[in-house]
């Protein structure tokens, strides 16, 4: 029987896209809590926005499902719901891994969840990379369809641009008729020497991460090579509950998941040894992609003045040269400066040479050992009402903006340690306080004291934006008694 009779012709393409990895190359704009894939680092668009949008007008012959599955932290559960409402796409197929277990076990819960609506086309995306252009990767997914409805695995090849160092590379043999090459070998990151070797050969291609195949081909090459990763996936699955829009799985099950890429699980092994009817082949692609894996990669992207200045954000720049520099919330002049990132968040500022990127995360690894907030949450902080930014504290107090969306509200709460003052900037709120319930309006206040049950709600049509003092021994945010919460949150 051949892979043509196994899987007969599909007639769904389904986008997976996984939103795991941390980031810590891109601090302090990414942090564990809001990763690069949450950030507007290209364009007016975050990252994961773009990568859903990414087979919009896609015409290559099999019917796209409207609503991709997702796979991300429940750390960022929230904003990455929120992101995807933004550009109306909405899914209510977001399947949340209580931790991270890398990318296979992540494909492997989207495959057990997609067969369970029949045996689609996957076409695998992380949520952090870029793609300039957009047609390219179209026309190279239409070129992919046959040999994955036949039941063979493809991965996209990136066409080298350079001796690049920092990625891994796939080497491949002749093209068939339809554009693809078998896979010979995966290779891991070379020194200057070997890379140059492997694009002056043309034998070789970048390893972009990018996949497609059925999601049953996958399913049964991790049950061959990763049997325990497999079956742990599987119960971890079969006890999820639903939350909201979110797919919580079994906690349990899949924290004793082995951890491991989708490479090392299973390209690597088939490129070596095979063991399956599936064939592995690869893509060539020319789409000008890039993983952002560093800043300086950004600046390689970004439109650059006259002197090679990229900049975002409020940025002057005096008798300076071939700068990265991102502004989120002051002015930042440079001056007689060269080959530097510069990144300013309301509560850190990074400056790095330009060549020495990669060794942020060294910084981070730091700031990890210390205990520092700055490693795993911004200023701002995302919720499913809104958000709340911390404006200023001290001992024994705390100032925040809270901004409530119209029709959304705050659990009904209490707190053991604190007190707080609401005040009313703009907009309309309804409190509940113990057994009272009360409109206030634009430059109204009220008073919450410390050990009352209290609820904040937004009934209008606009935004409410309010500010909060609080005062008390103890101000953090895990001192919350959650009575009840439209969002499932305990």
């Amino acid at each position: 029987m051949t892979n043509a009779d196994r899987y007969p012709s599909a007639n769904a393409l389904q986008a997976v896209v996984l939103c795991g990895g941390s980031g810590t190359r891109l601090w302090p704009l990414s942090r564990e809590h809001y990763p690069k894939q949450l950030l507007q680092l290209t364009g007016d668009r975050t990252m994961l926005q773009d990568t859903v949008l990414r087979l919009e007008g896609f015409a290559g012959g099999v019917e796209l499902v409207d609503e991709p599955i997702v796979v991300c932290n429940e750390e960022y559960r929230f904003i990455t719901a929120e992101q995807l409402r933004e550009i109306a796409r909405p899914s209510s197929r977001l399947i949340l891994e209580p931790a991270g277990r890398n990318t296979a076990p992540a494909l492997t819960l989207a495959a057990l969840l997609a067969v369970r609506d029949g045996d689609p086309l996957l076409l695998v995306m992380p949520a952090d990379h870029v793609i300039g252009d957009r047609q390219a990767f179209l026309e190279a997914v239409a070129r992919a369809i046959g040999a994955a409805n036949e039941g063979d695995i493809v991965t996209f090849g990136i066409v080298p641009e350079r001796a690049e160092t920092g990625y891994g590379y796939i080497r491949h043999g002749a093209a068939a008729p339809d554009g693809s090459c078998a896979v010979e070998a995966f290779v891991e990151k070379p020194d200057s020497a070997t890379a140059q070797s492997y694009v002056d050969s043309g034998d070789y291609l970048w390893n972009s991460g990018l996949f497609l195949m059925r999601a049953s081909v996958w399913i049964e090459a991790i049950r061959h090579f990763q049997p325990a990763m497999h079956d742990a996936c599987a119960r971890a699955l079969a006890g999820a509950q639903r939350d909201v829009d979110f797919v919580r799985v079994g906690r349990e099950d899949f924290m004793s998941c082995p951890s491991d890429s989708i490479d090392y699980a299973v390209m690597e092994p088939l490129a070596a040894r095979g063991g399956l009817s599936a064939s592995l082949r690869v893509v060539p692609m020319q789409a000008r992609w890039s993983d952002v894996g560093a800043w300086d990669a950004l600046w390689s992207l970004a439109v650059k003045d006259e002197n090679g200045n990229a900049a975002r954000g409020n940025v002057v720049f005096e008798a300076s040269r071939d700068n990265l520099v991102q502004a989120s919330s002051r002015l930042v002049a440079c001056v007689g400066v060269r080959d530097l990132v510069v990144v300013e968040t309301p509560d850190a500022v990074m400056v790095a040479d330009r060549g020495h990127t990669q060794d942020v995360k060294k910084v981070v690894e730091r700031l990890r050992q210390s205990d520092a907030p700055q490693v795993s949450v911004h200023r701002k902080v995302h919720r499913p009402w809104g958000y709340y930014d911390s404006i200023d504290g001290g001992e024994r107090f705390q100032v925040k903006r809270i901004v409530v969306r119209p029709g959304a509200s705050l659990s009904l709460q209490m707190h053991h340690h604190r007190a707080e003052h609401w005040i009313v900037v703009r907009g309309t709120a309804r409190v509940s306080r113990g057994d009272e319930v009360f409109l206030l309006s634009e430059n109204q206040s009220t008073y919450i004291p410390l050990g009352t049950t209290h609820r904040l709600e937004n009934p209008g049509k606009v935004d409410l934006e309010m500010i909060e003092v609080q005062s008390g021994s103890y101000l953090g945010e895990d001192d919350i008694v959650r009575f009840e919460d439209d969002y499932g949150r305990g």
